[in-house]
This record gives C-alpha cells, sequence and structure tokens, in this order.
C-alpha cells in the first residue's frame, strides 16, 4: 500500500508487523516517531541498526513479557534483506504475543523490496508500505504540520521558500525548522535567508571541500562573490560544515562507523557522506576547536568591518583555518 492508504488504515488500529520502504527517508523516519509515540515504547523499544541486527536476540526479545504492561517495538534499520525465514518467524512471533510489534525499515533499492512484502500480509497481521518523493504540496503539509508542532508560526510560501533553499530535503528542512522556532515572531523568507544554510549553490560545496582538503580557494572564494553571496552567508556554510564533521568525528569514535541518517537525521549521497567520513577520520577533535573559535573570532571581525575589508578578513579566516588542518 501506499501513504493515503497507510494513514487510513492507522486509523483502525496499529498493525502487528510493519514494513516501510521507498524513496523517502524522512518519511521512513516520520512513521517511526509517530508508531513508536502511538504504542508508547519510546523508552521500552529495541532498535537494531544495520548490522547490530541479530535474529536470535531479535526472537528472544519479542518472545519475552513486556516489562510493567508496556510493549515489546522491535524495530530493525538496514540496507540489507533479511533472510526469508527468519523475517516470517518474526511476523508470526509478533502476530501471537498481544504486546509485540515489528517495524522493519528498509533502505536497500525500493525494487528489491517487493520479496519482502509476502512476510507482511494482511493475512498475517503486517502491512507493507512504500513511499515518494511527496510533491510541493504534500511536503508542504507535512512541513506545516511540523510548525505547529513546534508552535513555529509561518506561511506556506516560506515553506516553500525553505524547502527550495534545501533542494526539497524534508529531514533537513525539519531539522531547520527546530532551529527557527527560537524567534518569538512570525518567521519570513528573510529569516530562512539570513538563518538556513542552502543547498542550492554547488560553488559553497566546491569551496568548502577545497578548505578542508587543504586545496587553492581563492578562485572559488572570488566566483562566489562575484555571484552575489555576501561573505556571512559563506561563513554560515562553514560553520554548518565543522558541525557536520564535528558529528561525524564524534559518531566515528563512539561506534566505529558511519550512518550520516543517524548523525544528521536525514541520510546524504554516498559519496557525501563518503567524503565527509574521510575528513572527519583525519581531522581530531582539538583541531575542530580551534576551527570554531577562529570562526567566532572572524564572525565578529566581520560585524565590525564594513566593504571591501570583509572580503579580505574571510580570506584571512580561510587561510587560518588550512593552517590547523
Amino acid at each position: 500500500m501506499y501513504k493515503r492508504e497507510f494513514d487510513a488504515r492507522l486509523q483502525q488500529g496499529t498493525p502487528k508487523a510493519i514494513l516501510l520502504y521507498g524513496e523517502n527517508d524522512y518519511l521512513l523516519q516520520h512513521y517511526t516517531e509517530l508508531i513508536t509515540e502511538r504504542l508508547q515504547a519510546k523508552e521500552s523499544a529495541q532498535v537494531y541498526y544495520f548490522d547490530e541486527y541479530d535474529f536470535d536476540a531479535a526472537k528472544a526479545y519479542l518472545s519475552q513479557s513486556s516489562l510493567f504492561g508496556g510493549t515489546n517495538l522491535l524495530i530493525l534499520k538496514h540496507d540489507k534483506k533479511i533472510p526469508k525465514k527468519e523475517l516470517e518467524a518474526l511476523v508470526t512471533l509478533c502476530a501471537k504475543k498481544e504486546d509485540s510489534y515489528l517495524l522493519y525499515l528498509y533502505y536497500g533499492n525500493a525494487k528489491d523490496a517487493k520479496s519482502l512484502q509476502a512476510a507482511f500480509s494482511e493475512k498475517k497481521g503486517g502491512v507493507w508500505v512504500r513511499f515518494f518523493e511527496p510533491d510541493i504540496r504534500e511536503a508542504t503539509a507535512l512541513l506545516h504540520t511540523e510548525a505547529e508542532r513546534l508552535g513555529l508560526t509561518i506561511d506556506g510560501y516560506s515553506l516553500q521558500h525553505l524547502l527550495h533553499s534545501l533542494q526539497n530535503n524534508l529531514a533537513l528542512a525539519k531539522k531547520e525548522l527546530e532551529k527557527l522556532a527560537v524567534f518569538d515572531r512570525p518567521v519570513s523568507n528573510k529569516d530562512i535567508d539570513a538563518s538556513v544554510y542552502s543547498l542550492s549553490a554547488p560553488a559553497t560545496e566546491t569551496l568548502l571541500m577545497e578548505l578542508f582538503e587543504k586545496r587553492p580557494v581563492t578562485q572559488t572564494l572570488s566566483k562566489l562573490l562575484e555571484m552575489g553571496e555576501d561573505e556571512f552567508a559563506v561563513l554560515r556554510a562553514i560553520e554548518y560544515f565543522v558541525e557536520q564533521i564535528f558529528l561525524f568525528n564524534a559518531y566515528i569514535k563512539l561506534h566505529g562507523r558511519i550512518d550520516s541518517a543517524e548523525i544528521l537525521g536525514y541520510r546524504l549521497p554516498k559519496r557525501i557522506e563518503e567524503q565527509k567520513a574521510r575528513l572527519a577520520a583525519r581531522i581530531n577533535s582539538a583541531t575542530l576547536l580551534k576551527i570554531c573559535e577562529s570562526i567566532l573570532e572572524g564572525e565578529e571581525r566581520l560585524k565590525q568591518s564594513s566593504g571591501e575589508q570583509k572580503e579580505v578578513l574571510l580570506y584571512g579566516l580561510l587561510i587560518k583555518i588550512q593552517s590547523f588542518l
């Protein structure tokens, strides 16, 4: 089934076993949060990320009696298909156990997920749902609901402007709404332009990679400034990039692997994910701290300067950052 049918199905109750897959990671995460909340299983849910999955452990968890009359919710996140016999066993177990539920988020190719659907038939107490990229109307409606939850006042035109700035990345737009919620007033397009790092400028991404790979940045920076980007927009892009590298760095230390969806709340293209992972593994925490301190100092100097001096200060800051790498 598809999103609209699934929404109608949820009105009748929560299925015992659910397979979610498709082209939109935001919707996968959105419905995971929705189902977890409905089952009041935020504290008791067992989550297996990718290679953490173990059939015997999963089976044991679903078989046990829930503590304090709660719910056993098993959440599996994987980009590979779980063996058919194992999956059918878990679905069957949920059908028999009143307080056990299975939620399987399949991040692999959507075409490959068809063979998984049989294990989640209605007869077995399950459902499968495929998500597609929402159109602008649907995406705006989803963000409007999120803004209401955050108590953020923002109109549809500004939500569309936010989506356009972020190349229709719903997961990232949701993260930015959380930041914009600090405004104690209605949020406008100007607020978005001033506070949100746009993903729509490939030249900016080029500059960031040149900067952190210690390659010459003069030509790309000049091009950006000629295109109308101001110094503060470039500085915000650097701040955002450093924040991501720091998060990648910390995640690698904690888990010994990389998963941009877990780190950022949305999945990066594989090439970009690997690129940032390499940088994060190479740059230590002490260096990142020095870079952050330099950015803060540079921002203060830029605010106190005017005209051509800003451009000179920005060049100086980039040279200083590269000296740390």
